[in-house]
């Protein structure tokens, strides 16, 4: 079992040192690497530890049907400007490294859906991180326009999860 207080530690020593990342691994098959961008100084960003296996894959970028295959760009074009293709609405990220879930429970409703309407402080999803299952709450007011995430997928910190119409 991995002591909170000792990987928080560790996050405040590289938080205020020029070190931009440490890797601890342990005999029992633990790893935690904690890394910062040198050029974000205060932003740390912590994965969770994970069995020293073999990596999961990137995943792919995702296309709705109705953006069909024409919309992915061809190998040495140049992709579509991020701000022309970002869809209006207030984004929802994910706070932490771990596993997305949309309902509390297997077999049960999803907290929201795609055009539900959505108050602030509205559980919207779960995320599961060491074993403690996290429920992220809506910042905003509003109607869900987008969910960017399939149930059970991994998420990064920071990776946008849903997309809130304040104005919907």
């Amino acid at each position: 079992m991995i002591d909170l207080r000792y990987v928080k530690k560790l996050i405040d020593i590289i938080d205020d040192s020029t070190v931009d990342s440490i890797e601890i691994s342990s005999d029992k098959g633990m790893k935690i690497r904690i890394s910062k961008s040198p050029s974000q100084r205060g932003t740390v960003q912590m994965a969770a530890p994970v069995p020293m296996a073999p990596m999961v894959a990137a995943a792919e970028p995702r296309v709705t049907p109705a953006q069909g295959l024409s919309a992915m760009p061809a190998e040495g074009e140049a992709a579509p400007a991020r701000a022309a293709a970002a869809p209006a609405g207030l984004e929802v990220k994910s706070p932490m490294v771990g596993t997305y879930y949309h309902a509390p429970e297997p077999g049960a409703k999803a907290y929201v859906s795609v055009g539900a309407r959505v108050a602030k402080g509205q559980v919207l999803c779960i995320i599961e991180a060491m074993k403690i299952m996290n429920e992220i709450e809506s910042e905003y007011a509003g109607v869900v326009k987008e969910i960017l995430v399939e149930d059970s997928a991994p998420v990064e910190y920071g990776q946008v999860l849903f997309r809130i119409d304040p104005n919907g």
